[in-house]
């Protein structure tokens, strides 16, 4: 399975299976999921802690294969996170860069890095 072959629908079923089949529904809340992306979302920046920016842009390979592990449990989580709330994710992801388009047009945007509100004209 790769990433240009595989779809959130086969991920999402393989995460439900997984956690059907050892009986973990009863722990996979929606508060418990969510927690767990947060504490996993940690456990990945720790791999950048104390890099600079061109080191982070440059890491080895058993680097790579680490902070791959720490991002595949956050995205396993946030799948299981939204079979659980019974989510459509692509929708919701689609949806999601439709608001963000809308919140950082690019003609404003390009190059810059400001939260949204900077770009909202005044309503004086």
């Amino acid at each position: 399975m790769s990433d240009s072959r595989t779809t959130l629908k086969q991920l999402k079923e393989k995460m439900s299976e997984f956690v059907r089949e050892r009986e973990w529904e009863q722990f996979h809340t929606p508060k418990n999921l969510s927690m767990s992306i947060a504490i996993e979302a940690a456990e990945l920046m720790e791999h950048f802690q104390w890099l600079t920016v061109e080191e982070s842009k440059n890491l080895p390979p058993e680097a790579l294969a680490d902070i791959g592990e720490e991002l595949a449990d956050i995205v396993i989580y946030a799948l299981s996170l939204s079979n659980a709330l019974d989510l459509d994710l692509s929708e919701t992801i689609l949806a999601k860069m439709d608001k963000n388009t809308r919140k950082y047009p690019k003609d404003k945007v390009r190059g810059k890095s400001h939260k949204y509100t900077y770009y909202q004209e005044s309503k004086d």
